[in-house]
């Protein structure tokens, strides 16, 4: 009748109640439960599909042929993201100021995982999906070993170290 998306205005009540309901229509124990509960949710979606992917893991076929390609795809998906960091944030820049190594951080912790790993997987079976699933896979890997076990120390790098408390 209002002619407007449904999930629009399901993301748009989230982000309103996330942002300006939690501080000013909670009291400290409601906003508690319900980040809380959110954070549960999200746990046991994020492992549920990580369960799937891995089950699919098992029937996807490796062929060595693929490697230079799953490779070559890490320092470009890199670079993409360094270009989509930095870009917006020079904008953004002319008006505000981040902290020093803000670009470098952000570039480097870009760690994801399960959201392209299952894209890459909804993929209809055409000739170009094996060399898409290689290079997904291959990003994905980097990302949360390499990059996700060497963080701290980037952080720890380009931080500014009054600002970081270390854990």
């Amino acid at each position: 009748m209002l002619h407007v998306s449904g999930p629009i205005a399901v993301v748009v009540t989230g982000v309103i109640t996330g942002n300006r309901g939690a501080s000013h229509a909670m009291s400290d124990t409601t906003r508690r439960y319900l980040f809380d509960f959110w954070s549960l949710i999200d746990e046991l979606l994020n492992s549920i599909l990580f369960l799937l992917i891995g089950l699919e893991v098992l029937v996807i076929s490796f062929n060595v042929s693929l490697i230079p390609l799953a490779i070559a795809a890490i320092p470009v998906v890199f670079m993409a993201r360094l270009i989509s960091v930095a870009l917006p944030m020079a904008f953004v820049s002319i008006k505000q100021r981040f902290v020093k190594g803000t670009v470098p951080i952000l570039t480097w912790g870009g760690v994801r995982g399960g959201i392209s790993v299952a894209l890459a997987l909804s993929i209809p079976f055409v000739t170009e999906r094996p060399q898409i699933l290689a290079a997904t896979y291959a990003v994905v890997l980097f990302t949360l070993v390499v990059q996700g076990l060497a963080l701290p120390a980037v952080v720890r790098r380009f931080a500014n170290p009054a600002r970081v408390r270390p854990d």
